[in-house]
């Protein structure tokens, strides 16, 4: 069953969906020391830092032509994603958590995304849903444009409004804060390909099943989508 199977109604113009780890969109915008976490993610990910290189605030401001203050606050939370180790008086390295390490964080994300599914699947409000819904048709417009970074950036809206929709606070705050130290290896994944496709049918699923209300169903749906993440993440370590 997919969403067109659903009963059909006319849908009120989109919602802001609340986000529990940025500003409102209206005043967000991405900062540089987001452009080069990102970017200083990229190379470890994919390995062209290497574990165990070294990450000097200088070298990296010249290379981006930056000052140093955005290449600090990147460094910090490349430390907090994991990715970096902070060594005192040697300055930041390339960390790599161990294949146990990695096991062990997807397995508490898969956990809690399914617990916040699940829990909105029975809170989420009706404009919540509707906002939602209006991501996820975002989401299936990009799956044909191969464009990863631009998914992977509506596919974090998708997830926070899942979060926000548990009605749970604290719950969103630790599932968005294991989320920040998975971030990097769930972002490769989508390099793969026909992956943005497999994405959203993952997604649709998750969809379904919060729109009828099934808690359990929503839960063992993103359960099942983020344990294909892990091994989309495996499969693209494996090729570069």
């Amino acid at each position: 069953m997919t969403l067109d199977d659903l009963p059909q109604g006319v849908a009120p113009a989109e919602p802001v969906v609340p986000r529990v780890d940025r500003a409102p969109p209206s005043v967000h915008k991405v900062t540089r020391a987001e452009e080069l976490r990102l970017q200083l993610a990229d190379e470890i990910v994919r390995g062209a830092l290497a574990p165990g290189a070294p990450l000097d605030e200088t070298d990296i401001a010249r290379r981006f032509n930056v000052s140093r203050t955005p290449v600090r606050e990147a460094l910090r939370q490349l430390v907090a994603s994991g990715l970096v180790e902070a060594r005192p008086h040697r300055g930041a390295v390339v960390a790599q958590p161990s294949i146990e390490r990695l096991t062990s964080m997807f397995e508490a994300m898969a956990e809690l995304e399914a617990l916040c599914a699940g829990l909105a699947a029975e809170r989420m409000s009706a404009g919540e849903r509707h906002g939602l819904e209006a991501i996820h048709e975002e989401l299936r417009v990009l799956s044909y444009t191969g464009n990863p970074d631009r998914f992977h950036e509506v596919n974090e809206r998708f997830h926070n409004a899942i979060y926000a929709g548990s009605q749970n606070g604290y719950i969103a705050e630790i599932t968005l804060a294991t989320r920040v130290r998975v971030q990097p290896f769930r972002r490769a994944q989508f390099r793969n390909l026909g992956r943005l496709a497999k994405s959203h049918a993952e997604h649709d699923r998750v969809v379904v099943a919060i729109m009828r209300g099934d808690k359990q169903g929503a839960a063992a749906a993103m359960r099942a989508h983020i344990e294909l993440v892990r091994g989309e993440y495996e499969i693209y370590a494996v090729s570069v």
